[in-house]
């Protein structure tokens, strides 16, 4: 018995794993699949919510986030301290001009 479902979930399903072992296989890509794959939880999490499936649609993209957020650690804590940095010289700059 053959059923008329669309196949777009099984050939996300398909991609995500060529992606995930393109990640694994290539060490010069891997970084950059592993942040590709993160952006794409986080589409498949916002896709979900959007098609009805807010349960697992929130759990997808969480953790999208949160793998997001890890691979991009590198670049969010220097430009987290710069910003506070910047935050401390203007609030002293303010204090002076009263």
């Amino acid at each position: 018995m053959r059923t008329n479902k669309p196949n777009g979930f099984a050939i996300v399903l398909i991609a995500l794993g060529v992606l995930i072992l393109l990640g694994k296989l290539t060490p010069f890509f891997g970084n950059l699949f592993g942040i590709l794959i993160a952006v794409v939880m986080i589409g498949l999490g916002y896709y979900g919510i959007r098609r009805g499936n807010a349960f697992f649609g929130w759990i997808v993209l969480v953790i999208g986030v949160f793998s997001l957020i890890a691979k991009l650690a590198w670049i969010i804590v220097p430009v987290l301290g710069i910003g506070l940095i910047v935050y401390g010289i203007s609030s002293l700059s303010n204090k002076r001009s009263y």
